[in-house]
Formats: structure tokens, sequence, C-alpha cells
């Protein structure tokens, strides 16, 4: 079936979706993008991802051009109108289409808004049942990583390299410490059982997985301390793993070919993936 695009207010089919050559997200990646799961035709922790839109937006001086409840609606109607069950979808918000130039357009220029769906089964995935294998790799990326840019260059690059090593995915390190991994936030447990993952920073995005994930520890009692660690201490780990919108809670078992633990999956992050899953699909809108 070819998927329906939300593109400035149309609903096109996807051959018909089109953005100018001139639009500044596609010459300057002046854009921001948002993903959010969908599960059993409903969106998964929404509105933790339309306030970081909103965030993200402000910071780079961008209007999103649909009210809050516009954009819950618009959000709805791409999953009925691709008759979705599960999966993602990725909204992109751009400075809109100007001649090219370093200097932004005039403040009135119409922005560019999309929004499509990737059909996905979300629930089952190999990855969380094995574990992945991740490498150190040096944090390259822009000093605002806490905005979720289109500028994703070289977490595309990290990934590849990754994959060249024979490995899943890379985490990053600046100045001696992990920030994140390519596209997900990363995440310790200590041999003590203590949860640790890096505080919020520009260094990083503020993962919404993440912050739920945190939640759901909480309350489970774990202790979670929210600091910078060492790729020594995710090496000496009990357990380590990674949470995203696009894969939940997924252990990582492997960094630089060293094996954390047992190198299986442990019980802790199984337990927080069956949470998370559990809780945020009851509570999905």
């Amino acid at each position: 079936m070819t998927r329906i695009i939300y593109l400035n207010g149309e609903w096109l089919a996807e051959p018909e979706a089109k953005v100018s050559v001139f639009d500044r997200g596609f010459l300057m990646a002046d854009a921001i993008y948002e993903v959010t799961c969908v599960l059993d035709g409903k969106l998964v922790d929404y509105a933790g991802h339309a306030a970081r839109l909103q965030r993200s937006a402000k910071e780079l001086g961008l209007t999103l051009p649909l009210s809050e409840e516009a954009l819950l609606a618009a959000h709805r109607e791409i999953v009925a109108r691709n008759q979705m069950d599960q999966g993602m979808i990725y909204l992109q918000l751009t400075r809109g289409v100007a001649d090219r130039d370093f200097a932004y357009p005039p403040a009135d220029t119409p922005p560019t808004l999309v929004m499509f769906t990737q059909s996905k089964n979300v629930l089952q995935n190999a990855a969380a049942e094995r574990g992945i294998k991740v490498v150190l790799l040096p944090d390259l990326r822009w000093g605002r990583r806490d905005i979720k840019t289109v500028q994703l260059l070289y977490p595309s690059m990290a990934k590849m390299e990754a994959k060249a090593r024979g490995a899943d995915d890379a985490w990053l390190t600046e100045d001696g410490f992990v920030t994140e991994a390519s596209a997900a936030s990363s995440h310790i447990v200590s041999a003590e059982g203590v949860l640790i993952t890096r505080d919020l920073s520009h260094a990083l995005l503020p993962g919404i997985t993440r912050a739920s994930v945190l939640d759901l520890a909480a309350a489970q009692g774990i202790s979670v301390e929210e600091r910078p660690f060492t790729p020594a201490e995710a090496l000496a780990a009990r357990e380590a793993f990674i949470t995203s919108a696009t894969n939940f809670v997924v252990p990582v078992v492997e960094i630089d070919g060293q094996s954390i633990a047992d190198g299986k999956p442990g019980p802790l992050t199984q337990e927080l993936r069956r949470l998370y899953i559990d809780t945020r699909r009851a509570a999905a809108i």
C-alpha cells in the first residue's frame, strides 16, 4: 500500500509528496524532527515527544504551524490513513523555502512540516532478545545535541563504523565519558545495582524513553544516579542497555569486544523493557 504523507496541511500519496530543492532543511540541515511510536494504533509517550518538539523549535526559532490540538489530530489521522497498528511516525519541521543564504530568511517565511509513517513490528525485536554489541567512538557531533535536529551524518558514520567492526552500534565518548549511542540513550547498572545514566545537558538529547524508564526504575525502588560514567565503568557494570522510541529498552552485552558480565541480557534490563511496554501500551492515546 502506498503511504499517505502529511505535507504542509495536505494529505498526499507518497509519490506526490514533494519538497523544494530550496528548502532549508535540504540546503542547510535547518530543521528538527521527532519520532513517536505507535502500538495498537495508538501513540506511545506522545506528550513527551510533543513537548520536546516544541522545545527544539523554540531553541532554533522555528514556528510550528499547528496548534497542540491540531498536531495531535494530525498524528492520529496519519495512523488512521495508513492503517498502522505498529510502527513509527516521523515528523520533520524546517525553516521553509528560501534562496540559499547562511542568514535566516524573513521571520514570516512559511515553515515546511512533513509527517510520514514506517510500519514495523516494534514488539518483536531480535536485538532485545540477544542484546547488542557496541564499539566506542569519539563524539564529533555539534555542541547542541540537546536539540533534535536532522544533522544526522556523524551518527550515521558512527553506525557504519560500528558495523564495519562487527558491532551493532556505537557508544560515543567525549572528555573520557560516554555521552550516548548513535541514536539512543546509554545506561549501565553498577555492581551494586545502581542504574547510572548521563545527566542532561547540551551534550546529549533528553530522551523521552529515557525519562520514562528512569521513572519506572525509581517506582520499583531502584537507585538511580544521573551523572557521567566512563567506558571503564561500563565494562565493569553488571548490565548495560540503551533506550529509544524506536527500540524501547535493548540490552548491551559487549563493548569493544569485551563482554558485559556474562555477555547475556541482564534481568533488570529485561524487566525494565517489560515494564516500559506494559505501562506505555496501557497509557497510549
